[in-house]
């Protein structure tokens, strides 16, 4: 499955994707880039004339590029636009902000899938390769 057909399978669009690229992936984990655009309209209101990336907008990029583009590309040709998609748990830790117009690296180990369900060790990376936050994260496709 080529990276353009698990981005066009992704059932999400602007303003709420937060999938740039796929740099590698196969049935183990998937490495992929998100840029957080200072236009975003979050950053208005998010600390006021110093904005951070809020942390449940980092879980969420780690979610679509961890679990929900590796999901869609264990499941291959049996995952369409009629696939429901449903975060079941998260565990995550936030060790250092992540500012507009920074550009983060998501990188997903699979942990585990069966009866439908991906569970995924993730871990975000700063432009300066530095941990920014880590976790689990697990979600149910049908």
């Amino acid at each position: 499955m080529k990276t353009e057909d698990i981005l066009a399978k992704l059932p999400f669009s602007e303003p709420f994707l937060f999938v740039d690229t796929i740099e590698k992936i196969d049935e183990n984990g998937v490495v992929g880039t998100y840029r957080y655009d200072e236009t975003l309209s979050f950053y208005r209101g998010h600390f006021i004339n110093h904005p951070v990336t809020p942390g449940v907008i980092l879980t969420e990029t780690m979610a679509q590029i961890g679990v929900v583009c590796l999901g869609i590309f264990i499941l291959n040709n049996n995952f369409t636009k009629d696939s429901v998609i449903a975060l079941t748990s998260s565990e995550i830790d936030f060790i250092q902000p992540v500012y507009p117009n920074d550009t983060v690296t998501v990188l997903s180990e699979k942990m585990y899938f069966r009866f439908g369900k991906l569970k995924c060790k993730v871990w975000m990376e700063n432009q300066n390769k530095e941990i920014v936050c880590k976790g689990y994260i697990a979600g149910m496709i049908k």
